[in-house]
């Protein structure tokens, strides 16, 4: 299955309760009026952009059409690709690890997001690129997430470095880039814990680990991924304006994308925060991982097939 079908299939819900919706909307009418871009915004408010954000969206596809004479709703179509485009950036954002050294990535997020399923999934894709890999499990707080790694690099044949659980954070991640040195690896994914008793110890534990990483190799983190669960739609803009601020983030991950209508989190997300998606999960099996491509991704959310806004049945 190639990377539009993969997505196709993992916007489904999306597309077929809000922007399947808005891309027939569209088609099936002959002039543009203020009821048809009402319709446009309730639409988007459904896909859980956000208010705020779905009239500065709206309004803004009004001015594309006035200044390039656009009095079909047909013609419309085009357009509204352009600007989930513009809102997206129409780069691909590629995951920094650098060739002949060692790349050290965080991974980070609220418990139940997915984080430990997501290392699993990206250890499996970078050693598919031939890469070698080893997991930190750098979550120690949360009872049973040592050994959920531990399955997942077994699945991924990756080895986990590991302590006690209640051990220090810190002190495993610098455990995995000395083992990792010796090992000759090339990218050590570190576990974090999800969750402490509160949100200042939380960030200052990530801190820690972002020092240590720092001292022990030049650049490090090269990367702190976010994972965002998409079905906890507003939510998720929470945790990343939290995360974004006291950890670093680099990048997002979002999970969870097959099983909700919500998938215009990815462009709230991009929009407010300035963060590029580099992966979206869409679904439970291991190849279930994609980087995230902008234009593919528009196209499987519209239904569509390219530059022309055609319809892809």
């Amino acid at each position: 299955m190639g990377l539009f079908d993969r997505f196709r299939q993992g916007l489904q819900k999306t597309r077929e309760a809000v922007f399947g919706r808005m891309s027939s909307l569209v088609t099936g009418r002959r002039r543009l009026d203020d009821a048809l871009f009402d319709e446009l915004e309730e639409l988007l408010i459904l896909a859980d952009v956000g208010v705020d954000q779905a009239v500065e969206w709206v309004e803004d596809l009004r001015n594309r059409a006035r200044e390039r004479g656009v009095r079909e709703a047909w013609e419309l179509r085009p357009l509204l690709r352009e600007l989930l485009l513009d809102v997206l950036g129409r780069d691909s954002a590629l995951l920094q690890i650098h060739p002949g050294s060692l790349s050290v990535v965080l991974v980070v997020g609220v418990n139940g997001a997915g984080k430990t399923t997501t290392l699993g999934k990206l250890a499996h894709r970078l050693k598919g690129e031939g890469r070698k890999v080893l997991l930190a499990a750098g979550d120690t707080f949360r009872a049973g997430a040592i050994e959920q790694l531990q399955v997942w690099g077994s699945r991924a044949q990756v080895d986990v470095i590991r302590q006690q659980e209640g051990s220090d954070p810190a002190a495993v991640v610098f455990d995995a880039i000395q083992a990792g040195r010796s090992r000759g690896v090339d990218v050590v994914l570190c576990d974090t814990a999800g969750r402490l008793h509160n949100k200042t110890n939380l960030m200052a534990e990530l801190e820690k680990i972002r020092r240590v990483a720092a001292r022990e190799v030049d650049g490090a983190p090269h990367e702190v991924l976010l994972v965002i669960d998409a079905t906890t739609g507003q939510n998720a803009l929470t945790q990343a304006e939290l995360f974004s601020r006291s950890a670093g983030v680099t990048g997002v991950v979002l999970t969870k994308l097959d099983g909700t209508a919500k998938g215009g989190m990815v462009l709230t997300i991009r929009r407010r925060l300035g963060i590029p998606v580099k992966f979206v999960g869409v679904g439970e099996g291991i190849e279930d991982l994609e980087p995230f491509d902008p234009e593919t991704f528009v196209d499987a959310l519209l239904g569509t097939d390219g530059a022309e806004g055609r319809e892809n049945p």
